[in-house]
């Protein structure tokens, strides 16, 4: 690729022969391609696309190319559905993943579906059993985790230098290396066209990759390529009851659209075989595979599955909901395209495993928004002031819209002797160290240039409910301007503020009963100054664009929600406003945050400490002495693997799988350590 200036840029983990391209296949790609370097962004339209996805678009669009060292003009990024699996695919979904991208600003140079090339995949599983390189398995799943159980077992013998055949329990042949995979060409051929015309019902049988079950890597243990479903695709429409698995597609199209850098996410490294493998065994040109670093942010989660299970359970509005991760929430709650790009190409991509402080996204927002929030006074939590003295009823007064660039104009608000002002800025006794409302304390009243002495604060039920003052003319200098709203020109709103979903950093396994009870709370008296009226009307709102923005003057930045149904016109209906950012990290909530952030520090060390003290425990003896499972068990197998619970009741498969996978990471974490040693 002459077009890109720096080749070591994004290079990934060599897999020797499959990964190489022929000199015929490198020919035929360079002239298909000529001077452009080609990305893809992939999405499954399983959900709505998420802050994950908007460094993935970033990456895709434009950094790759930027650490490429790729001009402009050589550029290109396609935009594909990956869109192989109907049952939990919609057109809601393939709508909202487009509307998000263009929302971004992002221009793919072309927009593909992978179902658009279902025939091509089709005659590429023909090619691989042709070449002996796949067949039909008729095993139930519980029989394919027995094999995977199998083959797992084997490779660690191997491994360790052993022989599999003595040292591991005899098995059934049907199992290892399983009854199909010896089938012969033409039944496989004839198997697979039943399989297409519907003749087998659903998960009666798959097509499994031929690949090397002596493999380390789990992912050459003969992955499907194909399985049964009788559901309607959502854009192919009727055509197809069977469909290709993420494994077999991605590669294939990847290499079918020439694309020349696959960038994906680390949870993918593993699959760097399977990928090339595919490729060499069709002899189809193979794209450079580059890993990133997925996406965490502190107090939220990105999977799918529980972002899904957040909406079912109601826990949220929807997937749009402003407290969600989703690009579309956080359009909702007032983040706009550049706040989401700025926030991107400030934290980059590497292969560093990391989480990213939610203040990081909160200030992209503030710069991003300080130039484009129009000024306006609100209160949110209002509190009634009546000044005793006033001479006259009202007086009109001049607030500028953008007090930094005076060329963006002006409005004006009227003041009464009536008005209100915020419950945070009242106290029903003298402080110090408080400059707001309080007996006998001097306050300016902004831009009325007005100063008022405080004269009563009454209270009932604990709450501040009313103040008096009187307007003073002494020479004495107020320690603070407060904002205030008339209580006869104002407009009442709806003001949800938001906090985070979660009340802990990193959402554990019980992520549920970590949801903040407190993310949203909801201020139904809020009331804000009628300049806004136009701008808040609800004909402005839309989902899929930004709404209007405000800086609510000494409170923060707020933006008028889609559930908003005030028409200016008649002065009916509901302003709602959401909270998007405080104006700057005030000290309770630096304090707040350097707390968090040395809880967080804590427990890191707390679950280092316990990595290291697990790395003296051995395999069998894994679910005896590691605390987590502390009670848990009360039978175990002849390798430790636990087989009853507490209770006597055998473990669950479920369950069991889940064990696995942690015995499976603890097992990993010793050969490390093992050669760490070395």
């Amino acid at each position: 690729m002459s077009s890109v200036t720096n080749s070591d840029a994004l290079v990934g983990r060599p897999i020797p022969v499959w990964d190489q391209n022929t000199p015929s296949q490198a020919s035929d790609h360079a002239k298909a391609n000529g001077n452009v370097v080609r990305t893809r962004f992939p999405p499954e339209p399983n959900g709505y696309l998420h802050i994950g996805h908007a460094k993935s678009m970033n990456m895709n669009f434009s950094l790759a190319f930027e650490k490429l060292g790729v001009a402009p003009e050589n550029r290109e990024t396609y935009f594909r559905y990956d869109d192989t699996n109907p049952e939990k695919e919609s057109k809601e979904y393939i709508d909202s993943l487009l509307n998000d991208l263009t929302w971004l600003g992002w221009k793919p140079a072309k927009t593909t579906y992978s179902s658009e090339s279902f025939e091509f995949l089709h005659d590429c599983a023909v090619k691989l059993i042709k070449k002996g390189l796949a067949y039909v398995c008729f095993l139930t799943k519980e029989e394919v985790e027995k094999q995977r159980e199998v083959l797992k077992k084997r490779v660690a013998v191997i491994a360790k230098g052993g022989d599999p055949d003595k040292q591991c329990e005899s098995v059934s042949t049907d199992i290892f290396p399983g009854k199909y995979r010896n089938t012969s060409i033409a039944d496989n051929l004839r198997l697979f066209e039943d399989m297409r015309k519907g003749k087998f019902p659903e998960g009666h049988c798959t097509l499994r990759m031929k690949m090397d079950i002596t493999s380390p890597n789990p992912n050459m243990h003969d992955s499907m390529a194909y399985r049964i479903k009788y559901t309607r695709h959502p854009h192919a429409g009727d055509g197809w009851c069977m469909y290709p698995s993420y494994d077999f597609t991605h590669c294939i199209i990847d290499s079918l659209e020439g694309i020349d850098y696959s960038i994906c996410t680390l949870e993918f490294e593993t699959r760097r075989e399977s990928y090339y493998w595919l490729l060499w065994a069709l002899d189809l040109y193979k794209p450079r595979v580059y890993e990133m670093s997925r996406l965490n942010i502190a107090h939220t989660v990105l999977s799918k599955r529980r972002l899904l299970k957040l909406v079912e359970s109601k826990t949220v509005r929807g997937w749009d909901d402003p407290r969600m991760p989703t690009i579309s929430g956080l359009r909702r709650r007032g983040y706009t395209k550049e706040c989401l790009n700025t926030f991107c190409n400030d934290i980059g991509a590497t292969r560093n495993m990391n989480l990213v402080e939610v203040n990081r996204l909160e200030q992209a927002a503030r710069v991003c928004l300080a130039d484009v929030a129009r000024r306006a006074m609100a209160v949110v939590d209002p509190v009634k002031v009546t000044i005793s003295n006033f001479s006259g009823e009202s007086k009109t007064c001049t607030v500028p819209n953008f007090p930094q660039n005076p060329a963006l104009g002006s409005h004006d608000v009227i003041f009464t002797p009536t008005f209100y002002i915020d419950s945070a800025d009242v106290k029903p006794e003298a402080d110090a160290n408080f400059f707001g409302f309080a007996p006998t304390q001097l306050v300016g009243l902004k831009y009325a240039d007005i100063k008022v002495r405080c004269d009563e604060v009454k209270v009932s039920g604990g709450k501040v409910v009313e103040v008096t003052c009187s307007v003073t003319d002494e020479d004495t200098k107020p320690k603070s301007y407060l904002t205030w709203v008339s209580a006869v020109h104002n407009i009442p709103c709806e003001v949800r503020k938001y906090d985070h979903l979660f009340s802990v950093p990193e959402p554990s396994d019980k992520w549920e009963e970590e949801v903040n009870a407190s993310s949203e709370v909801v201020y139904s008296s809020a009331l804000v100054d009628p300049s806004v009226a136009s701008l808040c009307n609800a004909g402005l709102t839309d989902k899929w664009k930004s709404n209007n923005a405000f800086q609510f003057e000494r409170i923060g930045y707020f933006v008028v929600d889609d559930d908003t149904t005030y028409v200016a016109e008649t002065g009916k209906g509901k302003i709602v406003f959401n909270s998007i950012v405080s104006l700057k990290e005030d000290v309770a909530k630096t304090t707040k945050k350097d707390a968090t952030a040395s809880a967080a520090a804590d427990a890191q060390r707390q679950r280092q400490a316990i990595l290291k003290a697990r790395l003296s425990i051995s395999k069998s003896d894994f679910f005896k002495k590691v605390s987590d499972y502390a009670g848990m068990f009360s039978k175990y197998d002849e390798e430790g693997f636990p087989t009853h619970d507490a209770k006597g009741e055998e473990v669950k498969k479920s369950a069991a799988k889940k064990l696995k996978k942690e015995l499976a990471k603890h097992e990993k974490a010793l050969a490390n350590a093992a050669k760490a040693k070395k």
